[in-house]
């Protein structure tokens, strides 16, 4: 655990801003990269890049201070002012808020520049799973985000004075950020893979939707959440995280279905190729 990596005179500098930092940086410079490759409008798409970054980070907050409503009542100033006793900086943001507002955001702009929705998002679909990578490392080295205890042999203690720690003392938790991590690294590389390869406009957006979706549900078996994330329906326990993750597979489902039965891909560019060994439509510029 690292919260603070150095300080530049009296600025820390966060492990997690610089991590958010670092993975705006290079989701700029892959989409730079995709767009050269695939032979879409940069400029367009580096805006769609400042909303999602932006966007992101801006309902992440939003949600955060929502679902953490008792911390800020009477005192809403403190949901945007770094200057906090002992620290500088905005803690607490919570990703599917982020994830919402982003999208949102990106859909309103593709709209209005008349650009093909699903297949702008596909192109900017590897870059949500880049993110989740790095930022999650910084979610680490902070010490939120972090798992229930466990006897498994990787289970990692938190240091004395962290928040883990002042819960669950010395015992092992699930390292469930770094679980995140993995996760959307291994991700990234597949979109990576299947966006040179794809057969339908929608068919990133589509997969990133389910997989994200399972996930993210699977995972809140193991981390740690205060009680107001948590709620009862029908006697059944379940985060508000895990019930938009049911939603968000059902679109990624209908996402998919409906544009892989179309038969006839949305970008006219997915439809110039021809795979040789099976003869269905792909990208292989």
């Amino acid at each position: 655990m690292c919260p603070d990596l150095f300080e530049i005179g009296p600025v820390p500098i966060r492990s997690y801003g610089l991590m958010m930092a670092l993975s705006f940086l290079l989701g700029i410079w892959y989409i730079h990269r995709a767009c050269a490759k695939h032979k879409r409008p940069f400029e367009q798409y580096l805006s769609i890049a400042y909303i999602l970054i932006f966007g992101g980070v801006i309902g992440a907050r939003i949600a955060y201070v929502l679902l953490h409503w008792s911390e800020f009542s009477g005192h809403l100033l403190d949901a945007i002012n770094p200057f906090q006793p002992g620290q500088f900086g905005i803690a607490g943001m919570n990703l599917y808020g982020g994830v919402l507002a982003a999208i949102g955001g990106a859909y309103l702009y593709c709209k209005w520049k008349k650009l093909n929705v699903l297949d702008t998002f596909d192109h900017f679909a590897p870059t949500l799973a880049l993110g989740i990578g790095i930022s999650r490392i910084g979610c680490f080295l902070t010490g939120c985000c972090f798992g229930t205890p466990t006897d498994l042999p990787w289970g990692v203690e938190f240091p004395m004075g962290s928040v883990p720690w002042a819960l669950f003392g010395s015992q092992h938790i699930h390292p469930a950020q770094l679980y995140s991590s993995a996760y959307g690294l291994l991700l990234f590389a597949y979109l990576h893979y299947r966006l040179n390869r794809r057969k339908f406009a929608g068919q990133l957006v589509g997969i990133t939707f389910m997989v994200e979706a399972f996930f993210r549900f699977v995972i809140e078996y193991v981390r740690y959440y205060e009680d107001a994330m948590i709620f009862s329906l029908g006697g059944v326990e379940a985060t508000y995280n895990q019930v938009i993750s049911v939603l968000l597979f059902v679109l990624g489902a209908i996402v998919y279905i409906t544009k892989r039965r179309s038969g006839l891909p949305e970008d006219p560019s997915l439809a110039s190729q021809q795979d040789t060994r099976s003869g269905d439509s792909y990208i292989n510029e």
